[in-house]
């Protein structure tokens, strides 16, 4: 077979997808080069491997066989590839910016594949505003963007979602029971502001909002003192300092789930240094 591990991949993503457009869309391979994979690969096999009807594409007897196989080869590859890296070692800098929740909570996990298969790349690692992440990443001051991604990424961005964490709404735990009524400490801009006054709107409330901190970390300190209740991710909640000093409040129905995700620009997907941190935190 010829490029097996990207054919590989492809075939895994369609056998998952049965959507040829979705699997061209995030693979980001022209519809045309994904039906002469599949092609190539049941040429190769001497089996279909999709059926193609009315109702959809559909995985054949011989395609449901040919994925458990495709499954273990990736995975036999992979654990190869971590005991005998590639001479022909990547080298250079890949600039990440994360939160500093992301930094504790996902990147350990997230980057460990790739800090394994690629030692020699400098990671340079930068936190700040969880709003400014993706302008920072869209404007090329980092290479690599961990955040939280909205509906709908700007054209020349891709993302992956590699959490998805509640928003809550916390409290002091000394403070009388607010209820949902406020006073309230919302982040001054940002995707979770933006979940916040989605859902006040949709309980027909106004908030009153008393502080507007820039960073989750910080609002979770005005929380703490009193100043008003807040929302939140859960995962933001559970890895601060002050977390013992606070309450969730129950809401029915709660805010919507937030997705956090690793976003590039979608034209670095060309470049080697991208291209392996994508391909190594694939789902």
């Amino acid at each position: 077979m010829r490029d097996d591990h990207r054919e590989l991949r492809l075939f895994l993503h369609l056998a998952q997808s049965l959507n040829f457009g979705r699997t061209s869309l995030d693979c980001h391979v022209s519809p045309a080069t994904l039906t002469r994979t599949v092609q190539r690969l049941e040429a190769d096999l001497g089996h279909r491997l999709f059926d193609r009807g009315p109702r959809g594409v559909s995985l054949t007897a011989e395609g449901h066989r040919f994925r458990a196989y495709a499954v273990q080869a990736l995975e036999l590859w992979r654990s190869y590839r971590e005991e005998h890296p590639d001479p022909a070692e990547l080298t250079g800098r890949l600039a990440v910016f994360a939160t500093v929740t992301a930094c504790q909570a996902l990147l350990p996990d997230l980057l460990a594949p790739f800090r394994a298969a690629h030692p020699q790349v400098r990671l340079d690692l930068r936190t700040g505003d969880a709003a400014a992440a993706l302008a920072r990443l869209d404007e090329g001051e980092v290479d690599v963007a961990v955040a939280g991604i909205p509906a709908r990424l700007p054209e020349p961005l891709v993302g992956r979602t590699v959490e998805v964490t509640e928003l809550v709404l916390v409290t002091a735990r000394d403070r009388p029971d607010p209820g949902l009524d406020g006073p309230f400490v919302l982040p001054h801009r940002g995707l979770v502001r933006d979940a916040a006054d989605r859902w006040f709107r949709a309980r027909g409330k106004t908030p009153e909002v008393v502080c507007e901190p820039d960073g989750h970390e910080g609002l979770l300190t005005l929380v703490a003192l009193g100043c008003g209740t807040g929302v939140v991710p859960r995962l933001v909640l559970e890895h601060s300092a002050v977390r013992e000093r606070l309450a969730v409040l129950p809401a029915d129905p709660p805010p919507e789930p937030f997705p956090i995700g690793l976003c590039v620009r979608r034209a670095d997907l060309r470049r080697p240094l991208v291209a392996a941190l994508w391909s190594l935190t694939a789902p």
